[in-house]
C-alpha cells in the first residue's frame, strides 16, 4: 500500500543570537551531539554577510536534549572565563 508524502517534522527554535559566529557554533555543537539543526539567518545577511542574526531550530522531539546541550556549552565557558580571569600577568593561575 502506498503512503502519501511524509509531513516535515515541526520545527522549534532552540537559539538565537545576533551573532553569526556564536550561531554556527552552537549548530556544530548540536551536530556534534548527533542533534540535527536548521539555521536560518536574517534577512540583512543575504546582502551583507554576518548582519542580522541566526536563528537554531530542531525538531521538537530533540528541542530538551538540543537546550541541556547549549546551557552546558554556556557553564563550560563561563567556567573557562572565571579560570582565566584568576590568572596573574605571569601567566601562572593565582592563588585565591
Amino acid at each position: 500500500m502506498a503512503t502519501g508524502p511524509q509531513k516535515d517534522p515541526e520545527l522549534v527554535k532552540v537559539f538565537e543570537t545576533p551573532q553569526e559566529s556564536e550561531g554556527m557554533v552552537v549548530h556544530g555543537l548540536l551536530e556534534s551531539a548527533g542533534i540535527e539543526s536548521a539555521v536560518i539567518t536574517g534577512e540583512a545577511q543575504d546582502v551583507l554577510a554576518g548582519v542580522g542574526g541566526m536563528i537554531i531550530r530542531v525538531s521538537a522531539e530533540e528541542a530538551d536534549e538540543a537546550r541541556r546541550v547549549i546551557e552546558e556549552y554556556r557553564n563550560t565557558s563561563a567556567a573557562d572565563d572565571d579560570s582565566d580571569d584568576a590568572e596573574d600577568d605571569s601567566g601562572d593561575p593565582e592563588m585565591v
